[in-house]
């Protein structure tokens, strides 16, 4: 497989689609939305498609992660557990997704994200900013990062704004630091998917490794954007991002 080569401009828009998709991702999650169709419409095999996607999703959570680390924006020990419970979740998403049949996701995963969209809507502006947590960090770690690492692991796109919800609705968290935190969950659910889909030889690793360089220059611009980004305007950004994946969601 790795045999097939796209042409040198199909490799240019590949960057230029994992460049887009490296500064959303950053901002609101939704990511692979541009990516995964642009490697199939390259014609890369869908299975192939997913695996590809995590190598080059890498550099873009990679670059956004460590930002927020060396800026202070996010300590890692305060992070570290959930990258491990993330890390498991996804490691066994991929492993499933090689088996299993991904009917079920179809059914399921709009329903969340429409949830997620009402959710932002909705919820006062202030707790988006600052509310009580409504599970402890254990069982935070114990079930919603995993759970999502799972998805992310299988499939992927959208685990962004998950993550960011999770933070704000479950934890409490305000909007931009859940955003910014969500980056480093992000990093080990896109390693543990690769190691897999490396093990089973579902990577086109010529084609990733260009994309990667459009992923970490789009990130790289989303996190400094992060850091000045208004929480209200991040608020839309999640819900348009959201009907977007629904919209992408529906005409696939």
């Amino acid at each position: 497989m790795e045999s097939i080569m796209p042409s040198l401009l199909t490799l240019f828009l590949l960057v230029v689609a994992a460049f887009v998709a490296g500064y959303i991702d950053t901002l609101v999650g939704g990511g692979g939305l541009i990516t995964i169709p642009a490697l199939m419409l390259a014609g890369v095999p869908p299975i192939f498609a997913l695996g590809t996607n995590k190598l080059q999703a890498v550099a873009g959570s990679g670059t956004a992660a460590l930002t927020m680390f060396r800026r202070g924006k996010v300590k890692f020990e305060d992070v570290s557990r959930l990258m491990g419970f993330a890390f498991l979740g996804s490691l066994v998403g991929a492993v499933a997704v090689q088996y299993f049949d991904a009917t079920v996701l179809n059914l399921v995963i709009p329903l969340v994200i429409i949830f997620i969209a009402i959710y932002f809507l909705c919820a006062p502006a202030q707790s988006l900013v600052d509310a009580p947590a409504k599970l402890s960090a254990k069982t935070f770690g114990l079930t919603a990062v995993p759970g999502i690492g799972l998805y992310d692991g299988m499939f992927g796109p959208g685990t962004g704004s998950f993550f960011v919800w999770a933070g704000v609705s479950l934890r409490g968290q305000p909007i931009v630091y859940s955003t910014m935190a969500a980056k480093s969950l992000n990093v080990a659910t896109n390693v543990a998917a690769l190691l897999v889909f490396a093990f089973y030889a579902k990577v086109l690793w010529k084609v990733g490794l260009v994309m990667m360089v459009g992923q970490a220059l789009g990130a790289w611009l989303g996190a400094r954007s992060l850091m000045t980004i208004n929480p209200s305007s991040l608020r839309y950004l999640v819900i348009a991002v959201c009907f977007i994946i629904l919209l992408a969601w529906a005409i696939r």
